[in-house]
């Protein structure tokens, strides 16, 4: 193990990051795919494996719901799947995903580089005097949000009601089982439904508003956007902009409070992003592969078909484990050093095939304009001893949620 992987070993340890998160203590997997027993579902560990099922949604579908056993289900009162881009497949994806491109073009994101500095400069101009403030809290969450809650066209200043209800879909320290059932697992499964019911309930409220009174924002467009002549329904839309809503901003959360804290495990590569700023977007994507916002993708398979040599069934859960495949030493050399200048780095962070993250430019923007505009404001920026970074608990995500810094 080179000295690389022993500090992410010890910090990984020191940060209580997640048991299962193997690959964040520099090891290989034994097996690149394997059935878990206990989870009635395949783990995928290696990159050409999982790149390889992510570019076939014809064998590898990402409707998981028919394998989910009933129970585990939403009460059928409230269907939180109808209308979600990430569990369709070709062809309704294709059309919706078209749809909604249209406001993530090139040209749409980058004219929204002005408004996110602003918002910015705004929110650290709001952090009290003083040498020490909180990332997460005052930067890495409200400017994502604020950001895409403005595409959407609901208020920013909500934002705290979306975190409440955020937090809930993601606060279980357990991997989801499809075979085991413990009051445990049911408990994490409801708090996690309540949170979804609770944010595409405030959703619909806008969505009834939008029918009523178009404006000039996404939701009004998702409102009045036809599918082969027919609109969206009510919960399409809905479900579409809950989607819309939270990938729109916990990527961007995780990927700025990863990037700050892998360059203040690294001062060298700190010192030499502060005097090249080209190096930036490099920086960015390394973090990405570093440390993986969020860590797994699901599929189901759609006949039996061979993975990594293995031979899967049909109807088989497969759990695809990006970060792990970040980290695959038959792709990445030296796997475990954090080097923004590697001369290839195809990482997953943001999937592959037809289920790309439809938001990955406007994260990357986000990202650069808000670490630049930090470079400027601040000499330095340094964790504190003693308060170590707070990761998200959920085994699926790797992203800090608290990360208090000092500035001399």
């Amino acid at each position: 193990m080179g000295k690389g992987a022993e500090m992410t070993t010890t910090m990984a340890d020191t940060w209580g990051l997640h048991e299962a998160q193997f690959w964040l203590r520099g090891k290989q997997p034994e097996k690149r795919i394997e059935f878990a027993g206990e989870l009635g579902m395949w783990t995928v560990y290696g990159h050409p494996e999982i790149e390889a099922i992510l570019r076939d949604p014809a064998t590898f579908s990402s409707d998981t719901t028919r394998l989910v056993p009933k129970e585990m289900m939403p009460d059928p009162e409230y269907d939180i799947s109808t209308g979600s881009i990430l569990q369709m497949d070709p062809p309704l994806h294709n059309k919706m995903r078209k749809l909604v491109s249209r406001a993530f073009t090139p040209k749409v994101v980058a004219d929204l580089e002005p408004r996110i500095a602003t918002i910015t400069r705004e929110l650290l101009d709001a952090i009290p005097a003083g040498d020490r403030f909180e990332l997460v809290e005052d930067l890495a969450y409200p400017l994502p949000v604020i950001v895409i809650a403005e595409l959407l066209g609901v208020p920013a200043s909500d934002r705290n009601l979306f975190k409440g209800w955020v937090d809930k879909m993601f606060e279980s320290a357990n991997q989801v089982s499809l075979v085991k059932k413990d009051e445990q697992q049911d408990a994490a499964i409801l708090s996690s439904l309540e949170g979804q019911k609770a944010l595409a309930d405030y959703l619909g409220v806008h969505v009834d508003e939008r029918r009523k009174q178009p404006r000039e924002d996404l939701l009004t467009k998702l409102v009045e956007a036809e599918l082969d002549g027919e609109r969206l329904s009510r919960s399409d839309v809905v479900n579409f902009a809950n989607i819309l809503l939270l990938a729109g901003h916990i990527t961007t959360t995780m990927l700025l409070g990863n990037a700050v804290l892998c360059l203040d495990l690294h001062r060298e590569w700190d010192e030499r992003v502060r005097a090249d700023r080209s190096l930036v977007p490099p920086m960015i994507e390394e973090s990405l592969r570093y440390l993986t916002p969020f860590a797994a993708v699901a599929r189901v398979t759609m006949r039996e078909v061979e993975v990594g040599g293995v031979t899967v069934p049909a109807d088989q859960m497969l759990l695809c484990w990006v970060a792990a495949a970040n980290r695959d030493d038959r792709v990445f050399d030296n796997p475990d050093t954090f080097d923004p200048l590697r001369a290839e780095n195809p990482h997953l962070a943001f999937g592959r095939g037809i289920h790309f993250c439809i938001g990955a430019p406007l994260a990357r923007l986000e990202g650069r304009v808000a670490l630049n505009i930090l470079f400027d404001r601040y000499p330095a920026l340094r964790t504190i001893p003693g308060e170590p970074p707070k990761f998200q608990v959920n085994p699926n995500m790797t992203g800090v949620r608290e990360l208090a810094l000092t500035t001399e």
